[in-house]
């Protein structure tokens, strides 16, 4: 049983770590829980001021039963194992069965239509959040989206996301994991299948050199606007601003639609493993803001008004750890905006949000250019 608010589940990785820092920030007491509790002890420990956060750290098997005794007396997970689509549902129930709101990092596309569909309505009925996919990757181009949308009359999001570095262990399996999934753009508030294959070259706000973006699995951003009155069509590409890496990826993905996907289904994962594996580079260096940089930028139109948003950041990974312990420490104040399956700008608010990555330091000011 927690004897902590909050449950940082996969407290070893990359992010779950980062998460912990933000909690101790914001002096908000967690358990720091993993499957290896060595592991756990070995990153959380290097935490710089650990000493003063009021902490536990726990080892804990990855099954419902066990999740949901350990679940028992806190309030919110923030859950960090992915892949999602293979690690989620038995945090979900766990979850659900001690009525404790749920916050994960996802950038599975497949997981979000998922969790909506299979948990969204229990988790409303007892005033639970339901909020996969809280992370930079998703949620600080939503608030771009949401400001753009701050104008009425435009329907249309064309969303670029970019950021400088190179994912972590646990980014790289679910690149990888989604991969076996159909992926889905908004057309007139349909989902419509994305060609995997589908790459772009981009302007990049700032620069002169153009990017190169994939569709990175459809992402959230569709699910969190579908049936959103004011949205009609949204599309979303991203990727890093290493060209020569986006480059690999698009032959990667190109050499799985025809090498992997014509083998049995059940040979996928073990093949889809080894080459994840094969790109995995460790646990990446601390981030550091003068290299590692983000851009979340949207286009957002309608028949007679063109607005556009940009989001100038850094240190991608520190945005979603910063978001995740943020929205913890809101849930134990007060309740969501929106209970059941949310997005991160839909239970808390995108001008909210914004205003705690300004205060940490994480991103600049939006810049936004409209013409009506």
């Amino acid at each position: 049983m927690s004897t902590k608010p909050v449950v940082v589940y996969g407290a070893s990785g990359y992010t779950g770590r980062l998460i912990c820092e933000y909690l101790r920030e914001l002096n908000v007491p967690f358990v720091a829980a993993g499957r290896d509790k060595d592991r756990c002890q070995d990153v959380v420990g290097r935490i710089p001021g650990i000493e003063t956060a009021d902490h536990d750290i726990v080892e804990v098997e990855h099954t419902v039963e066990a999740l949901t005794e350990l679940f028992a007396g806190a309030s919110v997970v923030c859950n960090t194992v992915g892949p999602f689509i293979k690690y989620g549902p038995e945090v979900v129930e766990a979850c659900l069965a001690t009525g404790v709101h749920y916050l994960d990092t996802t950038g599975e596309q497949d997981w979000v239509l998922d969790a909506q569909q299979r948990w969204g309505a229990a988790f409303a009925e007892k005033g639970l959040l339901l909020s996969p996919g809280i992370a930079q990757m998703y949620t600080t181009g939503e608030i771009a989206a949401n400001i753009a949308l701050e104008t009425p009359g435009l329907d249309t999001l064309d969303v670029l996301v970019l950021w400088k570095g190179f994912p972590t262990n646990a980014s790289t399996e679910t690149i990888f994991t989604i991969l076996k999934a159909d992926w889905f753009h908004l057309t007139e508030n349909q989902y419509v299948k994305l060609d995997p294959l589908s790459k772009w070259d981009v302007v990049v706000p700032g620069q002169h050199e153009l990017g190169l973006t994939v569709p990175w699995g459809g992402t959230s951003h569709p699910v969190w606007f579908k049936d959103d009155p004011r949205v009609a069509n949204v599309k979303v590409q991203g990727g890093v601003l290493n060209r020569p890496v986006m480059e690999a990826v698009v032959a990667t993905t190109a050499m799985v639609e025809s090498d992997i996907k014509t083998l049995p289904r059940d040979q996928w994962d073990d093949k889809l493993a080894e080459i994840a594996k094969a790109w995995s580079s460790g646990m990446p260096p601390r981030e550091n803001p003068r290299l590692n940089t983000s851009v979340d930028s949207v286009h957002a139109s309608g028949p007679l008004g063109r607005k556009h948003v940009v989001i100038h950041g850094n240190s991608n990974y520190k945005q979603t750890g910063l978001m995740q312990a943020w929205a913890a420490m809101s849930l134990l104040q007060q309740p969501p905006r929106r209970a059941g399956f949310a997005s991160g700008c839909q239970a808390f608010g995108h001008r909210q949000l914004l205003g705690v990555l300004r205060q940490f330091g994480l991103v600049l000011d939006p810049v936004v250019t409209e013409h009506r």
